[in-house]
């Protein structure tokens, strides 16, 4: 047994100093202005002031209530006194829920597991439940333990009471899991999660690194910065904490988090200060600027890479030509096709894709159309995909429906692809066609991919379909897209519903389009954010036309700054004009 620590006699005197704060004490002042300076001590690590607190709490008997108990045993598990902590739970006459949570933590965050264990055990034993905070410490003195098999107890104890998606629990037990080296279980418990916070993804990542199989560790740490902007900030700092911000992979994924998350002046930062740069890295920075507009940018850094003698490879052309194929820059385009070959590299599909792309782009039409027929390779989904894609742009019905019954030809394709067919045939009013297109998808078990866009607000990412009402600020949100709408008319503001493919009256597209994910989630962001905040929303498809026009038209009434990164780039709206020049 671990000898009982002395605590502070009662009749120990209170220093009378009139610089000390405890001065300020009445025997009449309520328990809450000593919780507050509980608290306030606790925060500072200020042992002598609160030795001194706990006398004067034992003098006026505030040690009774279960509340200021808790606050000591915080108090002095903070200060790494957590056998204090033992005592001051051992006198407390009630011990409530919060009152075994905090001595059980106290003990697993001073290195003290067993104790943890052991009084969790008795809390058990006394038919106290455990709650979200209790299970955590609890899963933590397994983990430090490696006992496996208490661990495996303690999850049964989260699924029958209803734990099992609980954010911080299921996050301690990821963790848990990873550092017994049940990676299989760890990786259950993770996949099933709802919500994941930094904990849970750490856990995983580390798991992963401490047996070696660092390919899904360094996948799961990719993953981890594109899905959550807030999470990858919490990573980037644990990279520098740990001088992982040195090494160039980390850098790249660093520059790739800011870049999709548009944050393009973070990314630069993190590119610029990188110590040593491998061609990822600078891939990753070249398609950040193609991404952001920034294409003079782009050009610069290709300059700056074959000066500091980084040779580019395929990934490295396809950047550039698709920063000249969003800023229609046809002969630069065609510039750097050409050049590729002078460093021994054959254009492939991707390659063809992007000049067709270019060139379809910049309206291009018949010249686009040669490429693909010269190809020394069979033109693939994707090519056929940029010339429909040029031809929506520039409405060339004929060309559109010409290359979309040579993707048929090709037989099975991407449900993107059959989308974009069915909208090639439906745009030429060719709609028996289109349905064939539709029915195509259907028969193979497809569906269109549902158009969605999403905000992220602290750890919480809200997402919206078109049309959505099932949001709990609806009405709100619905009430500020009217408002927008008057201001947006008054300033000129016509909706164009040919964005909206199908054979329905004028009304109903213009109700149809009104109502998309963007603009949900625009509304969202204006009735959250403060005015001087950016709302940034992300889209997994391309953005219409007629929204593209709507959130200038936005960004013009309300004064906001508006970030829209669609699945092509990222547009940025403020005073009524975009970053991409209205060319995407």
């Amino acid at each position: 047994m671990l000898p009982s620590p002395s605590l502070p006699p009662c009749s120990r005197p209170i220093d009378k100093r009139p610089q000390n704060p405890l001065n300020q004490f009445s025997f009449g002042q309520t328990f809450r202005d000593i919780c507050t300076l509980l608290l306030s001590l606790t925060r500072s690590r200020s042992l002598p002031k609160g030795l001194q607190l706990h006398a004067h709490i034992i003098k006026s008997g505030f040690q009774i209530i279960p509340l200021v108990s808790h606050h000591l045993i915080n108090f002095y598990s903070k200060a790494q006194l957590p056998l204090f902590s033992r005592q001051i739970f051992h006198e407390a006459p009630i011990k409530s829920a919060t009152t075994w949570s905090s001595v059980i933590s106290s003990f697993a965050q001073n290195e003290l597991p067993c104790l943890a264990i052991q009084y969790f055990r008795r809390m058990l034993g006394e038919c106290a439940l455990p709650d979200d905070h209790i299970f955590p410490s609890a899963t933590k003195s397994c983990a430090i333990l490696g006992r496996l098999d208490v661990g495996e107890s303690v999850h049964c104890l989260v699924v029958k009471t209803g734990y099992d998606f609980d954010v911080f629990v299921c996050s301690s037990l990821v963790d848990m899991y990873a550092k017994c080296g049940d990676i299989n279980t760890a990786r259950k418990v993770f996949d099933e999660m709802p919500e994941r916070n930094v904990v849970s993804w750490s856990g995983m990542i580390y798991g992963y690194a401490q047996l070696g199989v660092n390919e899904e560790a360094l996948k799961l740490f990719k993953q981890a910065l594109y899905d959550d902007l807030e999470l990858g900030k919490q990573i980037h700092g644990l990279c520098v904490k740990t001088s992982f911000e040195s090494s160039s992979f980390v850098g790249s994924s660093l520059v790739s988090l800011y870049s999709k998350c548009g944050v393009i002046d973070a990314a630069y930062l993190v590119f610029t200060e990188g110590p040593v740069r491998n061609l990822g890295m600078w891939n990753a920075m070249l398609i950040a600027c193609a991404q952001h507009s920034h294409t003079n940018k782009a050009f610069d850094l290709f300059k700056e890479m074959e000066i500091c003698g980084t040779k580019p490879n395929f990934i490295t052309f396809l950047c550039v030509l698709y920063a000249c194929s969003h800023a229609g820059l046809v002969e630069k385009g065609q510039y750097y096709f050409e050049l590729m070959k002078e460093y021994g590299i054959e254009p492939g599909a991707q390659h063809y894709a992007s000049l067709v792309d270019l060139l379809g782009r910049a309206g291009k039409l018949q010249e686009a159309a040669s490429v693909i027929s010269k190809m020394p390779i069979a033109p693939t989904e994707s090519v056929w995909g940029a010339l429909l894609t040029g031809c929506r742009i520039h409405g060339d019905t004929e060309l559109a429906a010409y290359a979309a019954d040579r993707a048929f030809e090709m037989g099975d394709v991407s449900s993107g692809m059959n989308v974009l067919l069915s909208n090639a045939y439906a745009a030429a009013g060719r709609w028996e066609d289109a349905a064939r297109a539709r029915k195509m998808l259907r028969d193979r078990g497809l569906k269109k991919e549902t158009g969605l866009s999403w905000v992220e607000e602290g750890n919480r990412v809200h997402t919206f379909a078109a049309g959505d009402r099932s949001h709990l600020r609806t009405e709100e949100i619905y009430q500020k897209l009217e408002e927008l709408g008057e201001e947006m008319e008054r300033a000129g503001y016509v909706a164009d519903t040919s964005f909206v493919l199908r054979e329905v009256d004028g009304e109903e597209k213009s109700q149809s389009i009104r109502y998309h994910s963007e603009r949900l989630a625009i509304a969202f962001g204006m009735i959250t954010f403060p005015p001087d905040r950016p709302i940034r929303v992300m889209k997994n498809l391309r953005i219409c036309g007629d929204c593209h026009t709507a959130i200038k038209f936005m960004s013009k009434c309300s004064g906001r700054v508006i970030i829209v990164r669609d699945n092509n780039r990222f547009h940025r709206f403020e005073d009524g004009k975009c970053s991409c020049g209205d060319y995407w």
